[in-house]
């Protein structure tokens, strides 16, 4: 990781009647082009997101989302989609005045990129992607009924927070706890999915109390769940369906052995799709960015990325 950075410029971008986005640009102007993904949905970017990326030799754009971080309003369900997400990125691209750029994400920052990419190959230099998601139907019911395997204890008290005649429908249960307008449920109903989630991320689990506490638990919970209600706004098998549109761009694939919130088999499955994707398993690691190993892989596959677009072109 390289040292802490501060942006060189940031603003507000109005993307709709109901949202404005918040932007920040790091790095050499003059340097290859990085756009960063945050996962989520609803995750936000963060100081030490800036980090994985080397200032001398990329300019990077970083967002946070509609709904989530300093984008206004906090925690919006309404006019969020995952095509407003990349009509978003367009926006973000033009007005910034960019042609093309290394497109890096992780968890449902994957699934953007990949979206994205989909869309827009002809504005994509190529991939950098961690924890993959591919928005299936059998991903969501993992994360609802599959990863609490592993973490039995987090996952009883996640299931428990519910009354008992609502946990055979926890999604459903969770998503209009969270959207009644009446604090006391929905922030205790967004603090239990949150820190669900986030004991579930690192391969060795957090002992804060308060993981998952604060405004990014908040729209987090919000977000993932009104994303997962509605299959990701995606087609079934969407993403894969669609590999033909970016299979010759460049693309290095950095997942942890033992995630248990994305599997490694997703992981495995888009490198079979991808004649040009590189997949790297990072042993002694879980989901999260910042578990052992997987920090060095993205910022080396960031570097390798760089210097060969940079040559190709």
């Amino acid at each position: 990781m390289f040292p802490p950075l501060a942006p060189n410029q940031t603003g507000m971008l109005h993307v709709s009647a109901r949202h404005d986005i918040y932007w920040e640009t790091i790095g050499n102007p003059l340097a290859t082009p990085v756009l960063f993904l945050h996962g989520g949905p609803g995750g936000g970017c963060t100081a030490r997101h800036r980090q994985f990326f080397d200032p001398a030799k990329t300019y990077v754009t970083l967002f946070d989302q509609r709904g989530c971080g300093r984008s206004t309003p906090l925690g919006e369900v309404n006019e969020n989609t995952t095509q407003d997400l990349i009509d978003d990125i367009e926006s973000l691209r033009k007005h910034l005045r960019l042609e093309r750029w290394l497109v890096f994400g992780g968890s449902w920052g994957s699934t953007l990129a990949l979206a994205y990419g989909q869309a827009y190959p002809e504005r994509c230099l190529g991939f950098v992607l961690r924890g993959i998601f591919l928005g299936t139907q059998a991903e969501i019911d993992w994360f609802l009924h599959g990863m609490g395997s592993f973490f039995p204890a987090e996952a009883k008290a996640w299931r428990e927070h519910l009354p008992e005649g609502e946990r055979s429908t926890p999604l459903a249960s969770y998503l209009r706890r969270m959207l009644d307008e009446d604090p006391t449920i929905h922030l205790s109903a967004t603090r239990a999915w949150a820190r669900y989630e986030a004991a579930c991320a690192t391969l060795v689990p957090r002992q804060e109390s308060a993981a998952g506490d604060g405004l990014s638990g908040f729209s987090i919970a919000r977000l993932e769940a009104h994303y997962m209600a509605q299959a990701c706004f995606l087609k079934p098998n969407q993403l894969l369906d669609n590999m033909h549109r970016i299979r010759s761009l460049p693309a290095t694939i950095v997942q942890g052995r033992y995630d248990v919130i994305c599997p490694p088999h997703t992981a495995f499955v888009l490198a079979q799709n991808w004649p040009r994707a590189k997949l790297h398993i990072i042993e002694r690691a879980g989901h999260s960015a910042h578990d052992p190993g997987i920090e060095d892989a993205l910022v080396m596959a960031t570097q390798q990325l760089v210097t060969e677009t940079t040559a190709s072109s």
